[in-house]
């Protein structure tokens, strides 16, 4: 085990055998786009056998991150400081993501610094206009929030746009139309590595009824 540390907290215990989840947050940040990400990869430490999951929240602050539907986070690393490595990026969506969000070019650059390093990249609802914002998702197909497909492509014109589906997967990266379907694409990448038994202990422990076979997606292969 390693301890990092950051400047508000105690000491955060990081397992080196384990993959580091990084799930951004901001103010505004949505409930359901970040816990379900969250309370999926959280669970796989309770499993046997795997290379389970270290979650963990970033910001650019110290301070309590205020969520768009009232709750207050306050987040382990603050990324203008230090943070970890991070394996999988997880770019929940947030109330301003489609505009002000999208000039805070410190924050643009820390997903796309991360994100060209890490092994995964997800985004829920919203998130998507962030990466694409980054340039992570050029030259792959993705997806974002159903009401927003068309502000999406109108923004983006470059990238390869899918609407009615729940998530899409090609190269590292993978988005979801967000809100509660965002258990959805995190039991996916569960599954993906760990395979089916665990991704459906996973949704079982969560009350969720998981057949991927009837989820509507695409997954690209390159």
């Amino acid at each position: 085990m390693n301890s990092c540390t950051s400047s508000h907290k105690t000491d955060i215990e990081l397992n080196d055998e384990w993959y580091n989840v990084g799930i951004l947050i901001m103010d505004g940040v949505y409930n359901t786009e970040l816990t379900a990400p969250y309370d999926i990869f959280q669970h796989t430490r309770f499993r046997d056998g795997i290379k389970a999951m270290n979650v963990f929240t970033i910001a650019d602050t110290d301070q309590p991150i205020k969520t768009f539907e009232g709750m207050y986070i306050l987040p382990d690393f603050n990324y203008l400081k230090n943070y970890p490595h991070i394996d999988i990026l997880v770019v929940p969506s947030a109330e301003h993501h489609l505009d002000s969000d999208l000039e805070n070019k410190v924050m643009i650059d820390f997903v796309k610094e991360v994100g060209e390093k890490a092994e995964f990249i997800t985004s829920h609802c919203d998130g998507a206009f962030v990466l694409a914002k980054a340039g992570l998702l050029d030259g792959l197909k993705s997806t974002t929030f159903p009401s927003d497909i068309d502000e999406y492509e109108k923004m983006f014109p470059e990238l390869d746009v899918v609407s009615d589906v729940l998530f899409v997967h090609d190269g590292k990266a993978i988005t979801s139309a967000g809100g509660a379907k965002s258990f959805e694409a995190a039991l996916y990448l569960s599954e993906l590595l760990y395979g089916e038994e665990i991704a459906a202990s996973l949704a079982k422990g969560l009350v969720i009824d998981w057949d991927l076979s009837k989820v509507p997606r695409l997954v690209e292969s390159r």
